[in-house]
């Protein structure tokens, strides 16, 4: 089914509402979700509703929250999410990084305790709108892991999460570089079960360490993993991500010592930039140009589309999916309607 973005985003809005949160908390949560499924990214969109909820209601999402800034050393901060809402402690942590990178040049933060704060790239994207360039590092905690190491049979990590973000110029549009460093997110799987669709081949393992094309495998009891992308390249990829945001960031890491049940934490180390401070803008300006438009202008192999670079197939899917509507498998909607119905709302 096809549901216009404007109603989608009314309707989740209504949802966190009517469970407690400020109507100002539950807009930045509903449009978050739906722009991640404006964008393409479905995974982080609002499919994530029933989880949220089920987090509400056992007391592991907490509502209200701001991010509390625990320690400032010159350009060096670090915010404690409160188990509130990750689409709203996260922004608030970017925001006051932005600020301090504008005055010094350069800021690194570290986000401790965050709810799931969503699709990462949104904050690369609050920086681009300041004009900066920033790197995020994300690792996910408080259950068990979902990602096997390269050459591992189960699952040690999360999705661990990076985003590399460059601000528009006058000729080109901001670069924003978000992926998981699994070969896709957990929630593109469940899409693929609710949809009773086969994954493919090469991105999940079952409990038994085989290769699996069924997305069921991941929500069994004794679930299976999914693959790190690139192979060893991903896996120490994610291993910086759980050690750079968990150990030195003091978010904590997903090792089984610390907390693990249902709650979905996440820890975000970020590094924000004036590139000002570094070269003339206008040079930034041409070279990016440049360089975008020469990638580009390369002719595609035989069989695939275009060559695109990193923040041009969101921009396509907003435009087609702001015409269009954004498309819900019926599982999916089923489990959303029935988290709005325990707040006695209704679609």
């Amino acid at each position: 089914m096809r549901i216009n973005h404007d109603k989608l985003t009314r309707f989740v809005e209504a949802i966190f509402t009517a469970a407690g949160s400020t109507p100002e908390e539950a807009a930045i949560v509903a449009n978050h979700l739906v722009l991640a499924n404006l964008s393409g990214h479905d995974s982080h969109g609002v499919g994530m509703v029933p989880r949220y909820v089920e987090n509400i209601q056992n007391g592991y999402l907490h509502l209200n929250e701001h991010a509390e800034l625990i320690k400032k050393d010159g350009s060096i901060l670090v915010f404690d999410g409160r188990s509130g809402f990750g689409q709203v402690v996260a922004r608030e942590a970017v925001a006051e990084t932005i600020a301090t990178a504008q005055e010094t040049g350069l800021a690194l933060s570290a986000l401790r305790n965050a709810h799931h704060i969503g699709r990462v790239g949104t904050y690369g994207e609050q920086c681009a709108d300041a004009g900066l360039v920033s790197i995020h590092f994300v690792n996910v905690v408080g259950h068990k892991g979902i990602v096997a190491p390269h050459h591992g049979s189960d699952a040690r990590f999360g999705t661990n999460p990076i985003c590399i973000t460059l601000p528009d110029t006058a000729n080109e549009p901001r670069i924003v570089l978000d992926f998981a460093t699994s070969k896709v997110a957990l929630g593109k799987i469940r899409v693929a079960n609710n949809s009773g669709k086969k994954v493919e081949e090469g991105l999940i393992i079952d409990k038994d360490g085989n290769a699996s094309t069924d997305p069921s495998v991941m929500f069994a009891e004794q679930s299976g993993a999914l693959l790190t992308m690139a192979d060893h390249k991903g896996y120490g990829l994610a291993l910086m991500c759980e050690l750079l945001t968990g150990a030195i960031g003091g978010g904590g890491t997903i090792q089984p010592e610390n907390v693990r049940d249902t709650r979905i934490i996440n820890n975000m180390l970020s590094i924000v930039i004036d590139p000002g401070r570094l070269t003339d803008t206008d040079y930034i300006a041409s070279e990016m140009k440049a360089m975008c438009d020469y990638v580009r202008a390369s002719p595609p192999r035989e069989g695939f589309g275009k060559v695109l670079v990193p923040g041009d197939p969101e921009r396509e899917q907003r435009d087609i999916r702001r015409a269009d509507g954004i498309e819900i498998d019926p599982e999916s909607w089923r489990q959303i309607v029935e988290a709005g119905a325990k707040f006695n709302i209704s679609a």
